[in-house]
């Protein structure tokens, strides 16, 4: 060792020592703040699994999303939604509403079912918002449902990929998997909205409410969704044009000429099944290997060289109260179009905003894509934003009581 420092020198000893301590520290913290959250909570073994309540499951399923795995997590939400357009059941519903099939209405309905969604992600289970965001999707989804042009296995379906895609993107990409225990949460979690949605679990294997924990609900769940996919996940052309449409809006920040390449790098995300439904052709290989690269190398990156992000810089893209003057909430980030994105000078004068303006694409002007704000209870369609009210309020209420924050395994 003596020898070695009198070869590398004192300087260089120093650097190397500071370089392989800060490694240690990134890897260290990392896990300790995991094995940390982990020891706070009661659940430590399979048995503990069954006590775990829904507001519980909601923590965990934040502090992952919200510091461990916010990127991840996002596009895997982002892919989840993108995927159920491979059902030709629910890619020709959607075609035929003209509400993401078409350009003119597409970036708005992606806005606002993500709204939604982020809604009842961001907020406890009890919360008004959260139960407001589960109202107003059920009011919309009801008027389909009446008509048998939503089944619940559609339903049901949805929920799965919300489920089984961000364990497997945090599983493939991220610098570490789900616990037992976070997967547990996963499946409480998204169990909870389900039964707040009503749909009916009789199609699962312990369903519909023989579930002993979260951990089999998604264990059960996942083994649904697989049969479901390889019966109902078939090539048509309503699946190619939700594909082309939703494609558009998340390659808005892409040049011109790279759109091609960014197209192919969603087709090489997609698995072969996926791809066949939505009728793409596979991407050249360079593509897989590629993504396989680019986040071997984000994995090792993050482990060893990067900080876990601290509580205070946790992503939220919501904003935490209403405008006291309107009673209006607005986003702190956007994808295609700057839908509900408060005009501050920050946001009109961001670099994405500056980006955006030099490719002719659209920024939060002050001027379009209601800069004023959304209410959840406006959220949707064009036509359905004044209707509605009255029935999401008492549905909301209904949730409320129901006491969403307690065990839904307590029998």
């Amino acid at each position: 060792m003596v020898q070695v420092q009198q070869s590398l020198g004192p300087r260089t000893t120093t650097i190397l020592g500071v370089f392989v301590g800060y490694i240690a520290l990134c890897r260290g913290l990392r896990y300790l703040r995991r094995d940390r959250n982990h020891a706070q909570l009661p659940y430590k073994t399979r048995e503990d699994f069954k006590k775990m309540t829904a507001e519980d499951a909601w923590e965990i399923v934040r502090s992952f999303q919200s510091l461990e795995f916010p990127w991840m997590t996002g596009k895997a939400l982002a892919f989840a939604l993108f995927k159920t357009y491979g059902i030709p059941s629910i890619s020709k519903l959607l075609c035929a509403t003209q509400q993401l099939g078409h350009v003119e209405y597409a970036g708005r309905r992606f806005a606002d079912t993500s709204l939604l969604i982020i809604e009842f992600l961001g907020h406890s289970p009890s919360s008004e918002r959260a139960n407001s965001a589960i109202a107003r999707m059920n009011y919309l989804h009801s008027r389909y449902q009446k008509a048998g042009k939503i089944s619940n296995d559609d339903l049901l379906f949805t929920l799965s990929l919300f489920v089984l895609e961000i364990e497997r993107w945090v599983r493939t990409y991220e610098w570490r998997s789900l616990t037992p225990m976070e997967i547990c949460a996963l499946g409480t979690h998204w169990k909870v909205i389900g039964d707040a949605m009503g749909i009916n679990y009789s199609e699962l294997r312990h369903g519909p409410s023989n579930f002993k924990d979260g951990l089999e609900f998604f264990e059960d769940i996942k083994e649904w969704a697989d049969e479901y996919e390889r019966r109902f996940m078939v090539p048509n052309a309503y699946n190619h044009q939700l594909a082309e449409e939703t494609t558009r809006i998340l390659l808005a920040n892409i040049p011109g000429p790279f759109k091609p390449f960014g197209k192919n790098m969603v087709a090489a995300l997609m698995d072969e099944r996926l791809r066949r439904a939505m009728l793409y052709d596979d991407p050249p290989t360079i593509y897989f290997k590629t993504i396989k690269f680019t986040f071997a190398v984000r994995k090792l990156f993050l482990q060893y060289l990067i900080l876990p992000r601290p509580y205070a810089l946790r992503y939220d893209p919501l904003s935490e109260h209403p405008d006291p003057k309107t009673g209006r909430y607005h986003t702190n980030e956007y994808d295609s179009e700057p839908w509900y994105v408060k005009p501050t000078f920050f946001t009109r004068n961001s670099p994405l905003s500056w980006f955006r303006w030099a490719l002719g694409g659209p920024y939060p002007d002050g001027k379009h894509y209601k800069p004023e704000g959304y209410k959840i209870f406006e959220l949707g369609p064009k036509k359905l934003e004044t209707q509605g009210e009255e029935e999401c309020k008492a549905t909301r209420d209904r949730l409320i009581a129901g006491n969403r924050g307690g065990c839904p395994f307590a029998f």
